[in-house]
């Protein structure tokens, strides 16, 4: 049948479906470019954004040229949520799949829904429920596991710890990211406040670049192009986009649902495809992580 023909609903689960798919395939190919030639994050994370750029260079004039102007208000939050969003989160991420599995590396992400939880309980005044006490039990004891398992493989403990802790660094990010982001999408719009923040964390990965690596880290051969290529239209501008469309003709409680296949679909290609070892541990790690971010996401 024709995808013209679809309903909305199946339409909706299909685009949640494919945009699991594309995040989670942003860590393999974070690892498979670390492994192809002596690529520095800084520079893989450039050029990911560059080739993101005309997308949400796009995206935010389409989504601008009929609203108001952006006051100095608005400025200032979307400049400080684009520094802790995709530009804070993204870069603490790929300094930390240098040092751990990329399905470490996607479990530990998947705590952001409970970050956002304690954030909103420290610094908003909410209350804890016990519905989200036991989500936060069950995904770090499931990150417990999971770390176990990386730690057998490894064999050092220091190493898996750097990882962890700036994988964890970026799940925070990435949480005071949608923490704060709630207002900002009432009064900009979604798109345009999604496609802004992009262009500021743009920004930001560039201005990094600049002061950190000299203009000849971009000779790099063509796999790291196609890599950072990939990571730009498969795992960053399809997905968000699919995801917003899939929120849309679904709500966020389904797609929430369906994204939880993303950490188990990032364990399987990890496996395939970077001959990741896979346990019985680690497994069960994610179980406990999915449930625990079910959990708090119904509540």
């Amino acid at each position: 049948m024709p995808w013209k023909h679809w309903s909305a609903e199946r339409l909706g689960v299909v685009l949640a479906v494919l945009a699991a798919l594309g995040f989670s395939f942003k860590a393999i190919f974070v690892k498979l470019a670390y492994a192809a030639a002596p690529v520095d994050a800084v520079t893989l994370l450039s050029l990911r954004m560059v080739f993101s750029l005309p997308a949400f260079l796009w995206v935010g004039f389409a989504a601008s040229r009929s609203a108001p102007p952006l006051t100095r208000n608005d400025w200032g939050m979307l400049g400080a949520l684009g520094l802790l969003g995709y530009y804070g989160a993204s870069i603490l991420d790929f300094l930390g799949l240098q040092y751990i599995s990329a399905a470490l590396e996607r479990l530990i992400l998947f705590t952001y829904p409970t970050l956002t939880v304690l954030i909103g309980v420290l610094f908003m005044g909410k209350s804890l429920a016990r519905r989200e006490v036991a989500a936060l039990l069950l995904s770090y004891a499931g990150i417990a596991l999971a770390f176990a398992h990386d730690l057998r493989v490894a064999g050092e403990m220091a190493t898996v710890l750097t990882g962890v802790a700036l994988v964890f660094g970026s799940s925070l990010s990435y949480a005071l990211y949608l923490a704060g982001s709630g207002p900002a999408i009432q009064r900009l719009g979604a798109a345009r406040f999604t496609a802004l923040a992009m262009l500021v964390s743009t920004l930001a990965t560039q201005l990094h670049f600049l002061a950190t690596q000299s203009l000849s880290a971009l000779r790099q051969p063509p796999t790291i192009y196609a890599y950072g290529l990939a990571m730009a239209v498969v795992s960053t501008v399809l997905p968000v986009f699919m995801q917003s469309a899939a929120i849309r003709r679904i709500g966020s409680a389904k797609a929430v649902l369906i994204g939880t296949l993303g950490p188990l679909l990032t364990i399987v290609f990890g496996w395939w495809l970077l001959a990741e070892p896979m346990s019985a541990a680690q497994l069960a790690g994610a179980a406990l992580v999915l449930a625990g971010v079910l959990l708090v996401s119904r509540g």
